[in-house]
């Protein structure tokens, strides 16, 4: 085993451990704060520290009793679906914009400040007039996504427009390229990589928001799962519900970080 993949490993054990002694510590001194050891019987079955033998929640994820009480697995599936339809929609609208700001400035004038206007805007603060409009729980989250996730869509996909070589955009006067050719053949290309990024980004920020939306909207999904553990009181499951989103989350920025590094030339030369 080489010393790089030996940091790789030992390294981010050692902080779990960490992580795990500060979680103990905190359980002995916060009241009914659910123990490392305990969290885990909850996750998979068996007894916890006070002899309660809950079922797991990771022991079966399959489970439909109604069309609002099921498994986990159909919880974070209902998110997701959520999260790639939004997330879908930004690239389908976000792409084209970011090329015309990116090749016109008459666009890049327009739309600026619109971007930088709207880009900050917390999706909890959507959330009531999407709701209003749609008077749907999946049209708002999906909704939410999308106006929250298209920026770094555009953005990037604006600053991969700008970082063309001029020479190139040259060559295509001279060779009397249309529009459509000169996008395809000259800009796209190296484009490409600063799209992928900024899809990398918009993501992870809708996996983000679909979290907060649904514990606003209701429904079924993991962050409305989480919202209704707490309502139970269930702490044990809060806490197993914020670790497998941030594996979800973390899953997700390693495919689409593959695909990104596919898609970039620059890695390949």
């Amino acid at each position: 085993m080489n010393k790089e993949l030996y940091k790789k490993i030992f390294l981010p054990l050692v902080v779990l451990v960490i992580i795990i002694q500060v979680w103990s510590t905190l359980a002995n001194v916060v009241e009914n704060f659910p123990t490392p050891s305990d969290t885990y019987v909850y996750a998979f079955g068996g007894e916890t520290s006070d002899g309660e033998e809950p079922e797991g929640v990771f022991s079966d994820p399959f489970y439909i009793e109604n069309q609002d009480d099921k498994g986990i697995f159909w919880q974070i599936l209902a998110s997701l679906e959520r999260v790639f339809s939004g997330f879908i929609l930004a690239i389908i609208v976000g792409v084209p914009v970011g090329l015309a700001v990116g090749m016109s400035k008459s666009f890049q004038y327009a739309l600026d400040p619109f971007i930088q206007i709207f880009k900050p805007v917390s999706p909890l603060a959507w959330l009531p007039l999407l709701l209003f409009v749609f008077q749907d729980i999946d049209a708002t989250a999906i909704s939410t996504i999308f106006i929250t996730s298209i920026w770094p869509i555009i953005i990037n996909t604006a600053l991969g427009v700008k970082s063309v070589n001029q020479d190139y955009l040259n060559v295509a006067k001279v060779l009397q390229f249309t529009p459509l050719e000169k996008v395809t053949k000259i800009i796209l290309p190296v484009a490409v990589p600063y799209i992928f990024t900024g899809m990398r980004l918009s993501l992870g920020i809708a996996w983000l928001v679909i979290v907060a939306a649904e514990m606003l909207t209701g429904g079924i999904g993991i962050g409305f799962w989480i919202w209704d553990e707490y309502n139970n009181l269930a702490y044990h499951n809060i806490i197993l519900g914020i670790i497998t989103v941030g594996i979800i989350g973390f899953i997700l920025d390693v495919i689409m970080g593959f695909i990104a590094d596919f898609f970039d030339y620059r890695k390949k030369m």
